[in-house]
């Protein structure tokens, strides 16, 4: 593939604007804001995104954290990529060559992990240059960028796929950064990510004096007679009950996990009286619904036992129910073929003296190559299937789990990955988990990452634009995939049927009368 004038455009857009896309990426990881509670981090995307001319349409689908921006050049067909801001509870680093948290906080507030400060700076970056080369050359069509909060609990896709943003796409680019094999510096072929589900079971004891009556006689002294468990209790029934029935909830076969997450327990002061609330979430990964499904009616039935053994009622809420993926090859030959012209990310001196610099910091003998040389590799897609299908069962066709895949289901959808920056290790060592958070917030470690998928992102839209067969074909296949297209005989409708779960008790960063903190207060006693 040769690049267009109007892809040689863009890719000297990128690297025009590469001080502004490495300022940017700082600015998102200083912000290391979590799911659902992303407010400055959206903010700062539609103020960028309306002075660069696009219309935006702040609080998407109902959720405040999330936009839609638009942008057209006349009619023709319109390319959708997205931005992800969302960063992880109890990761806090600072851009830094040791472990300290960012100014002012604790290890335990928000800190991008992934990085999604970098994925969607490259996301950004692109949709910038694809708009100056479509104005610069007369390439009709246009752009639509999403902004997606909350990821981490695969929240925003499923709802913004329900509520219709994604129809009518000529196509959509996924990237996010990656570092192990198979998956670094390829494109999904076959094997997408599978379903997921999230949801919040909440324990309420707001009816204890019931629980202890004897022969319909009531209690009459509650701090000396019998109380109700409460709902601490029933949220640690089901916690343990959960774990130790985990190998009975799915055939043993196929890629699955179960995370939990305790967002709300009992009540501060310590006295006689039952808790009267308490929120447990979970996190189902599965390769197919029908698995997730599973799943979530054993929890159900540990949730309903856990209320009646301590006097509680039991609800239970959506956070995300995703749909497993889907694959679409001409797609994914087009990332390819974008990736090849632009080549895997290139780490120069300045950030292999940042890397060694850890490594004296953590005790070790700094490498003159101190980064996986994975990283600057390009893998063959349908190699890196192959790979990945060794340790699966053929009848397998899903694994891991992303909520992307809600839009492979709504427009031809290519998944790549661009290697993120990682350390060698020495025999018999592992990296704490805050080297890899400071790569990802270093300007010269993640810079290279993301002007290289900003580049990729932009080839591949042009091309799409330009090339009216390419489209053509890749449409032809998520028809053919998906029995004709939205609504289609082998199509999967969105699972989402409830409302946006913005108002539960997601950590985020307060301010109070002590000034601006985390929700856990950062000023420990006798710290």
């Amino acid at each position: 593939m040769t690049p267009s004038p109007a892809q040689i455009f863009a890719m000297d857009e990128i690297a025009r604007r590469a001080p502004d896309l490495s300022d940017w990426t700082a600015t998102i990881f200083g912000f290391g804001e979590t799911a659902w509670r992303e407010y400055r981090s959206a903010a700062w995307y539609v103020e960028r995104l309306r002075a660069e001319g696009f219309t935006v349409e702040e609080g998407s689908a109902g959720m405040p954290t999330a936009f839609c921006a638009d942008w057209r050049n006349g009619d023709g067909p319109v390319i959708g990529l997205y931005a992800e801001y969302d960063a992880v509870p109890g990761n806090c680093q600072a851009a830094s060559t040791r472990r300290e948290p960012r100014a002012g906080l604790g290890f335990q507030a928000g800190g991008h992990t992934d990085p999604h400060s970098g994925l969607g700076m490259a996301g950004l970056g692109a949709v910038l240059a694809i708009k100056a080369a479509m104005t610069a050359h007369g390439i009709p069509g246009g752009l639509r960028f999403t902004g997606e909060p909350a990821e981490k609990v695969r929240g925003s896709k499923p709802i913004h796929a329900a509520a219709g943003y994604y129809d009518g796409l000529a196509a959509i680019l996924s990237f996010h950064p990656f570092y192990m094999l198979p998956m670094c510096n390829t494109v999904r072929w076959d094997t997408h990510c599978g379903a997921a589900y999230a949801m919040i079971y909440r324990f309420l004891c707001d009816a204890p004096e019931g629980w202890g009556l004897h022969d319909g006689a009531p209690i009459p002294q509650s701090h000396s007679a019998v109380r109700a468990p409460g709902a601490n209790d029933a949220l640690m029934l089901m916690y343990q009950t959960s774990k130790s029935l985990r190998e009975s909830m799915l055939p043993h076969q196929g890629g699955w996990s179960i995370s939990e997450a305790i967002l709300t327990a009992g009540q501060a002061t310590a006295d006689n009286l039952p808790a009267g609330l308490a929120e447990l979430q979970y996190m189902i990964r599965t390769p197919t619904i029908a698995m997730a499904d599973q799943v979530t009616a054993v929890l159900d039935r540990n949730a309903a036992a856990a209320a009646a053994m301590t006097g509680c009622r039991w609800e239970r809420h959506w956070v995300c129910k995703s749909r497993h993926g889907l694959a679409n090859h001409a797609m994914a030959r087009t990332v390819w073929k974008a990736m090849q012209l632009v080549g895997a990310p290139v780490w120069d001196e300045a950030a292999k003296a940042i890397a060694r610099e850890m490594q004296v910091n953590l005790g070790m003998v700094p490498m003159l190559e101190p980064f996986l040389d994975e990283m600057t590799r390009l893998i063959d897609p349908e190699e890196a299937e192959a790979i990945l299908r060794r340790d699966l069962p053929p009848s397998q066709l899903n694994s891991t789990s992303d909520d992307y895949t809600d839009m492979t289901w709504h427009a031809p959808t290519a998944r790549f990955y661009v290697a993120r920056p990682a350390l060698k290790a020495p025999p018999g060592t592992a990296y704490p988990a805050w080297v890899m958070n400071a790569l990802g917030g270093i300007p010269a470690t993640i810079d290279p990452m993301v002007q290289t998928a900003a580049k990729i992102l932009a080839l591949s839209a042009l091309h799409l634009l330009e090339d009216a067969e390419a489209r053509e074909a890749a449409m032809a296949e998520f028809l053919h995939r998906t029995g004709g297209g939205v609504g289609g005989s082998d199509w999967t409708a969105p699972l989402c049927d409830y409302p946006p779960p913005i108002n539960f008790r997601w950590p985020e960063y307060v301010t109070t009368p002590r000034g601006q903190d985390w929700w856990i207060p950062s000023a420990m006693p006798g710290a």
